[in-house]
């Protein structure tokens, strides 16, 4: 929606649609007494509107769409323009309402709906309503989103992620694709994209999801331009669910897990982390899979076989929290330890009792963050879901709209796997 300034005393609000096949048509008739009272007339001849008047031609999508007042005294005060998918288009209007223009690109191969809401000298108000067709994309790349999670029930800290099929290293072109990628959520919650790579972004709220928030994530891509010759493509939508709000908390220098649902402690539990030399990562990670039975051996993670700290173990009701091996799982040969002292190569263990019950009442996405550890915080990005680290100031710089859609460093060097 655009605003402008207006000489008269009345506001003017300035609102684009995107819309339909030029054909003109026409609201009517004045009215005496009140002016702006009026049922408004109609305004073909006070707009000028810069496009295809012949039967089946067609708009460039690559030029604006551009409507100008006439010089007869009259000025535009608002108008809309939507496409057949509902699409709005945004533009600008100026302060005189002598010209409206679009601002973001139109859709290739599309109808639109124009409509121009108009006023004469004394105040009375006309109206005009256009539609159109936009021309095939010329371009011979598409560009299409692959989205995730699956379609399912997640935790409260479950970020939505987007696969591009294309790299996009552009910041114009960034914003047109962030632009058109829309999550939508019941309750709402307010939530930014942050590009991870050039394929790559990552969406979260700014707090965590809403408990039992139904999320809707859908493109608009479809035939608009992105850049020279490339063009957005169609993708699939999806759907997902957020469950109850569960976050475990693993106080390292405590030696305790408590766990909150619905912001309720529900259980408190001995754990044992990470051992110096192999400290489990201190901040906030989430549920990336549960597995009921794992090998872990200390030759994945560089250690050699037959030395002091080697292992080959089987480990039951593991949850997942880093793809280099770091798990929340059964550990029953440190029962002795476990709310006293800290003997892990980085996991969190804890009794089989215990893990059965944990791995029986979390789910993907559910938040698992860790305090008082002597380890690095947890990787944003490349090692599971750490973008929860970041504020929100952070988080949202890496918005091609709001921050220019910057990547944000990580260190790669200590993606080392931790198990047991």
């Amino acid at each position: 929606m655009s605003h402008a300034e207006s000489p008269r005393p009345r506001p003017v609000v300035g609102r684009t649609l995107l819309g339909l096949a030029l054909i003109v048509g026409a609201t009517a008739c004045g009215a005496d007494g009140n002016p702006l009272a009026a049922r408004p007339y109609d305004a073909t001849d006070q707009i000028s509107f810069k496009g295809p008047t012949g039967e089946g031609r067609k708009a460039d999508p690559d030029k604006p769409l551009e409507i100008t007042a006439a010089d007869s005294g009259g000025r535009i005060t608002d108008v809309t323009a939507v496409d057949a998918a509902g699409r709005w288009v945004a533009g600008e209007l100026s302060a005189d309402g002598a010209r409206w223009h679009s601002t973001e690109p139109l859709a290739a191969d599309a109808r639109y709906t124009v409509r121009v809401s108009t006023e004469d000298e004394d105040g009375a108000p006309g109206r005009r309503v256009l539609t159109f067709d936009t021309g095939k994309p010329t371009g011979k790349k598409r560009l299409t989103v692959a989205f995730g999670p699956k379609t399912g029930t997640y935790g409260v800290g479950q970020p939505v992620t987007a696969e591009l099929s294309q790299p996009v290293k552009d910041p114009a072109q960034r914003a047109v694709i962030e632009r058109a990628l829309k999550v939508d959520a019941k309750p709402f919650a307010q939530g930014a994209w942050h590009w991870v790579d050039d394929k790559k972004l990552h969406y979260r709220p700014k707090d965590y999801w809403p408990a039992h928030a139904e999320v809707h994530v859908h493109s608009n891509l479809e035939g608009i331009k992105i850049g020279d010759r490339l063009w957005g493509g169609r993708s699939k939508d999806l759907r997902f669910t957020i469950g109850d709000r569960v976050i475990a908390v693993t106080d390292a220098a405590s030696h305790s897990l408590a766990f909150y649902k619905n912001g309720e402690e529900i259980k408190r539990i001995p754990v044992t982390t990470g051992k110096p030399g192999f400290e489990t990562r201190n901040g906030v990670k989430v549920i990336l899979g549960k597995e009921y039975f794992v090998r872990m051996r200390g030759t994945t993670v560089g250690i050699a076989e037959g030395s002091a700290d080697s292992y080959d173990l089987p480990v039951y009701y593991a949850a997942r929290v880093t793809w280099s091996g770091e798990y929340v799982h059964a550990a029953p040969w440190s029962v002795g330890s476990q709310g006293h002292a800290n003997v892990s190569h980085g996991c969190t263990g804890m009794s089989t009792e215990n893990a059965q019950w944990f791995f029986d009442n979390v789910r993907e996405g559910d938040v698992v963050q860790v305090v008082n550890s002597q380890g690095h915080t947890m990787e944003t990005f490349g090692n599971g879901f750490g973008e929860w680290n970041l504020d929100w100031t952070k988080w949202s710089a890496g918005s091609a709209l709001t921050g220019g859609g910057q990547k944000t460093p990580q260190d790669t060097s200590r993606l080392r796997p931790a198990a047991v």
